[in-house]
């Protein structure tokens, strides 16, 4: 096994325990689902996952974790907007 082999796995397996420890603090309501630390994990899991599974040719699991990651960045602008426009009306 070769340097960037290692590499793409040590991506792949950092990211699977990234989005299972997101799960299990949001799961023990130590994360909220809408916060801004639960939803960068997902995007950054989701981007190891796309890396790993990219490389090893699986675009099923490839695709899934683009819509993933998308999901988690439209939801950081969409709590992030919600935020302006309450501080908005508080001033």
């Amino acid at each position: 096994m070769n340097a960037e082999v290692i590499v793409i796995e040590v991506i792949g397996w950092t990211a699977a325990a990234i989005i299972l420890a997101a799960y299990i603090l949001l799961s023990l309501g130590k994360l909220e689902a809408r916060g801004y630390f639960y939803q960068w994990m997902n995007v950054i899991g989701a981007g190891g996952f796309i890396v790993n599974s990219g490389y090893n040719g699986a675009l099923p699991s490839a695709v899934l974790n683009v819509i993933w990651a998308g999901m988690g960045l439209f939801t950081l602008w969409s709590v992030w907007r919600a935020r302006q426009a309450a501080r908005a009306a508080i001033l």
